[in-house]
């Protein structure tokens, strides 16, 4: 192999390996893609979960499971049903590490 073929090809490592070092998004990863559903049956819901802002994700992340292996949703966290299913989820959070 010649000196240029040698150059080129330890060139074209070195680039791959700074730009496998660069985050995909700059936004992080998020679970919920979108602004979310506005409400969901209240009937059909088995679990909620909040993820707050961190590294890896800028948004407040309302998640909802449904019962019968319907899947998730997730929730606009404007929406007034997410406003009070974040509200019922810290109070219950609070009264848990209460009783510790």
């Amino acid at each position: 192999m010649s000196i240029k073929g040698l150059a080129v090809v330890l060139t074209v490592l070195i680039c791959a390996a700074i730009i496998q070092g660069f985050p995909m998004l700059q936004r992080g990863r998020c679970l919920c893609i979108g602004p979310g559903v506005k409400a969901v049956r209240v009937a059909d819901i088995a679990k909620a979960s909040i993820m707050y802002p961190s590294y890896n994700c800028d948004n407040l992340e309302v998640i909802i499971t449904l019962k019968r292996n319907k899947g998730q949703r997730c929730l606009n966290p404007r929406s007034k049903q997410a406003s009070l299913i974040i509200k019922e989820v810290q109070r219950r959070n609070f009264l848990k590490y209460q009783n510790i």
